[in-house]
């Protein structure tokens, strides 16, 4: 094995949120870790030298939902392919869900993964384990096996577990062996199979619809459950106003949640699929402007205290169906960072904030030792240039994905650098 370069990037302004550092400061890595910040190390000296000259240095992007498409849907993407468009877009930590093909179930396909992702030699590949075996929504995995393999978390993904017993059984063993479970809260026989939120827009259109209540009714059973078993919980993909305010609730009533929302439900509402977009499908739906001010409104004060990129990668022909056929999703690592950015710009909370919600933050909730430049962390970091403008378009994309709402948009904020363990993994 080569030695590990010894880096110094110099000149850069640091904003790290869980250490309170934003200042123009100079980083120093050695042995794929954080050596120093600020005065060089004794006796450093540096293979390399990154001039971060006008740009934000912060640690590298944490994304808690991203889908690489492999094993089981490799037409769309694959772990090579996403992981390096991660890394262009500043993200050094991706969480893959459960719903693969084969589903992560087994220590197998956990470990295929995690090979996979140490082969491309990209951006770090985290796996969430199956809450139910073959997320089937009937017998409870084999947590402690999933474990051990190296899972973050344990998620039904976006098949809910219809039986609150079983629901209940599953908070317990996951609260005994300490690990989070990850929940999408929907009540499928409110949502059938809708694919709007239930108001005048789909009504005009003739869609079938979701209401919000499936996503609060299935919220409300949960917390009562969590407050039963005492298990650590994580929301995923909030999409209504409602929610955040439950949410909000039951953290004053000190239960053990926590939530994210996707970067796409702060800027897009159900006006967006008037025109039958359906790059604008997406489950949760697009819901009204009031719950997206809700929600905007829930990170502004971190009851949401993350945000997530919800990436799902289609080909083309998946999008190409009338909207109520498409294949819900957006592929979204592409433009995470740029519009998480864009919430500082419009002064809707500071620079350092905002970049809590994708880097300190995502690390509390899964409980690991990322996400911030402390000495002796691994050297995981995200070199951007706040300054620089570009347009979202299938020439800018990196994801095998091109299936964005967000096309056309001007953008602002751009990766220079990505380092995983203190290895360069993208330089523009």
């Amino acid at each position: 094995m080569s030695k590990q370069q010894r880096i110094h990037i110099k000149g850069g302004r640091v904003i790290d949120p869980a250490n309170n550092i934003d200042a123009v400061q100079d980083i120093w890595i050695a042995d794929g870790k954080i050596a120093a910040i600020g005065n060089a190390p004794d006796s450093f000296t540096a293979d390399q030298t990154i001039n971060a000259d006008n740009n934000i240095v912060c640690p590298g992007l944490i994304d808690l939902c991203a889908r690489t498409r492999e094993p089981g849907l490799e037409h769309k993407g694959n772990i090579a392919s996403e992981s390096r468009a991660a890394a262009m877009g500043g993200i050094s930590t991706m969480i893959c869900p459960p719903d693969t093909n084969p589903i992560i179930d087994s220590a197998a396909v956990v470990e295929l993964i995690h090979h996979q992702a140490k082969t491309s030699r990209q951006t770090r590949v985290l796996t969430l384990g199956a809450l139910t075996r073959n997320l089937d929504g009937e017998h409870i995995s084999e947590m402690h096996t999933l474990k051990q393999a190296g899972v973050v978390g344990l998620s039904n993904a976006n098949r809910p577990i219809t039986n609150s017993l079983v629901q209940r059984r599953a908070f317990e063993y996951a609260a005994t062996h300490d690990m989070t479970v990850f929940i999408r809260p929907d009540d499928p026989h409110l949502s059938m199979q809708g694919c709007a939120h239930e108001g005048a827009v789909a009504t005009r259109l003739g869609l079938p619809s979701i209401p919000e209540a499936a996503e609060t009714v299935a919220m409300a059973r949960d917390l009562e459950l969590i407050a039963q078993t005492g298990a650590r919980v994580h929301f995923s993909q909030l999409s209504s106003a409602r929610a955040v305010d439950m949410l909000e609730s039951a953290r004053n009533n000190g239960l053990n949640v926590s939530a994210d929302v996707a970067v796409h439900q702060l800027y897009l509402s159900e006006i967006d699929i008037r025109d039958f977009d359906s790059d604008c499908n997406v489950i949760p739906p697009l819901r009204s402007q009031r719950d997206r001010d809700g929600l905007r409104e829930g990170v502004i004060r971190g009851t949401i205290s993350a945000i997530c990129s919800d990436h799902q990668p289609h080909e083309p022909d998946a999008k190409q169906a009338p909207f109520a056929d498409a294949e819900p999703g957006i592929s979204g690592l592409d433009t995470l960072l740029t519009l998480v950015l864009r919430l500082s710009e419009e002064g809707l909370m500071s620079l350092s904030d905002a970049i809590a919600r994708l880097t300190s933050n995502p690390a509390s909730i899964l409980g690991l030792p990322l996400g911030q430049l402390a000495i002796g962390n691994s050297a995981d970091i995200c070199i951007i240039d706040p300054n620089s403008s570009w347009f979202a378009s299938p020439e800018t994309f990196n994801s095998r994905g091109h299936n964005s709402p967000f096309m056309g948009w001007e953008m602002r904020g751009q990766v220079q650098q990505t380092l995983v363990n203190g290895r360069l993994v993208f330089n523009r």
